[in-house]
């Protein structure tokens, strides 16, 4: 099916990039290396103000330093390569780029969107089957909102703030300039910089417009890393809005060491987290003190304790109590308790809270397991199932066991 997306790639009050081959814009062409300027709400360029640049035709571009894990552990700048067209506007996205300046949008087709969706989350180099589950996995999310309007009109973010409970959750509908940003917020897509392999092609062209559906409408299809031994359901993390299709299932697949297995699922800088599946965090009651004053933007003075109020069916507390020496307060979902208890993002929201005191003074022991949501598909249970021969029909079926497989016209 041939849709054109619009990408939002970056953003900054200055943007250089290159563009290979010829591109055309009011006009005139260009190529090589060019530089894009903020200024007075405009995009200074060769000496003029445009409100927005659009550079078509030509074969690709690159983006210099483009930021990649946008607040996570990983996060890094990279140059990378893309083909379609590229738009240059001033503006302001309230997720990723609050600050107004200069965005890079990449109008694309779908399905090549999709394979470097595919080669991005995970490595252009996994097993066949592998990069179906995810082609399927990523189109079915990519296109639920645009198909399925009236589905997915309730679930928009939103934040509930009161005197004592703050409730956030963090969906898609935030971005208003382009239809998906190329970060963790929504799907990695990386340009062509990391298709590197056949198989990136084949899974593409093997699944094209295959979605997975229920009672006739496109699903919702979530991923995430590692669940840590049972996925999660829709509503811990998002709206309170039924998914009968997105099911807690028992995964013991994602229990693994196996670089050669890992490799598939991680890329070189999520290779760097090693303890995924169980982990454990410590915190000295003077850091987490300054940890969650500083997140949240709340004193709460020291604190005294951390209380989960309800989890959800894999073990992930969607709210959780904070009790501090001046105040006391409920934080949820899971993604805004992962804010609170890390610099970055905690692994995931499924850890037991162990309070010890010894000589030293208080500390808390967060002991967890998984790496994620856990809402949908366990990348690295799909990983280890493609490798023990399951194909990718039956790796969608363990996961969303009440979804179907069929194609879009």
């Amino acid at each position: 099916m041939k849709r054109l997306l619009q990408v939002g790639i970056m953003s900054a009050p200055t943007l250089r990039f290159a563009l290979h081959g010829n591109y055309t814009f009011a006009g005139k062409t260009y190529t090589g290396e060019q530089t894009a300027v903020c200024q007075n709400s405009q995009v200074l360029f060769h000496g003029n103000l445009y409100k927005s640049l659009n550079f078509t035709g030509g074969d690709s571009f690159t983006l210099r330093e483009v930021t990649i894990g946008v607040n996570f552990h990983w996060q890094r700048q990279e140059d990378q390569t893309f083909t379609g067209d590229l738009c240059i506007l001033s503006g302001q996205d309230k997720v990723l780029y609050p600050d107004v300046g200069l965005i890079a949008i990449n109008q694309i087709d779908v399905e090549d969107y999709l394979a470097s969706v595919i080669s991005s989350e995970m490595a252009a180099t996994s097993s066949l089957e592998l990069l179906k589950v995810h082609a399927v996995i990523s189109r079915s999310w990519l296109l639920h909102p645009l198909l399925s309007p009236q589905s997915s009109a309730v679930q928009v973010s939103y934040p509930i703030i009161e005197s004592n409970r703050v409730i956030r959750i963090y969906e898609r509908d935030a971005h208003r300039l382009f239809d998906v940003c190329a970060d963790d917020h929504c799907q990695r897509y990386q340009g062509i910089t990391r298709q590197t392999s056949p198989n990136v092609q084949a899974a593409i062209d093997a699944t094209c417009g295959e979605v997975l559906t229920y009672n006739g409408e496109v699903c919702d299809a979530r991923f995430y890393k590692c669940c840590g031994g049972r996925t999660e359901v829709f509503e811990t993390c998002w709206a309170e809005t039924p998914h009968p299709y997105i099911e807690s299932v028992e995964d013991s697949f994602c229990d693994t060491s196996d670089r050669r297995i890992l490799q598939q699922v991680l890329n070189d800088y999520d290779l760097q987290t090693r303890h995924f599946h169980d982990w454990e965090v410590r915190y000295t009651q003077a850091e987490l003190s300054e940890l969650i004053h500083h997140k949240s933007g709340i004193d709460f003075g020291e604190i005294l304790s951390l209380t989960p109020l309800k989890r959800g069916a894999s073990g992930r507390i969607y709210e959780l109590e904070v009790v501090g020496t001046k105040r006391r307060m409920i934080v949820g979902k899971e993604l805004e308790i992962r804010r609170w208890l890390s610099p970055t993002h905690l692994y995931s929201s499924a850890f037991t809270i162990d309070t010890i005191t010894d000589g030293s003074g208080i500390s808390f022991l967060l002991c967890g397991k998984g790496w994620g949501h856990g809402v949908g598909l366990c990348q690295i249970g799909a990983a280890v199932m493609a490798d023990k021969g399951y194909d990718y029909q039956q790796i969608l079926a363990h996961y969303f066991p009440k979804a179907t497989l069929n194609r879009l016209q």
